[in-house]
């Protein structure tokens, strides 16, 4: 026979679990690319202010955006394995602490770069 209320309520209630670590999820990937165009903000002050006397003005504009991606990145993680500590993952496959870490690692390390290589400049 068919599923009781109680049972159907219950699946319900798993499916919006497994809708708000996905959400979780999107949202964590956006505030990556946030912090991803506060790079590509620093790259481009560079670009555009070259020319600019005393170069140590726009090197240190550009890093404060360097700085805020950094920040983004972590706040991100931060946030987002708090979040899916808090859920239980159902039928969707919930990304894992590690491999978030392991994210905003990469991007920690390639927004630091970025920032070296436009002070050797």
């Amino acid at each position: 026979m068919g599923k009781d209320s109680n049972e159907m309520a219950e699946e319900r209630t798993d499916w919006a679990e497994d809708r708000t670590l996905l959400a979780n999820e999107r949202t964590f990937a956006g505030w990556m690319r946030t912090g991803m165009a506060c790079v590509a903000l620093a790259l481009g002050l560079r670009a555009v202010f070259g020319a600019f006397e005393p170069t140590w003005v726009a090197k240190a504009v550009a890093t404060i955006f360097i700085i805020a991606a950094i920040a983004i990145f972590w706040s991100a993680q931060q946030n987002s394995c708090k979040a899916n500590e808090r859920f239980t993952s159902h039928d969707a496959k919930a990304q894992t602490k590690t491999r978030m870490t392991v994210l905003a690692s990469i991007l920690t390390f390639g927004a630091v770069a970025t920032g070296v290589i436009l002070w050797m400049l």
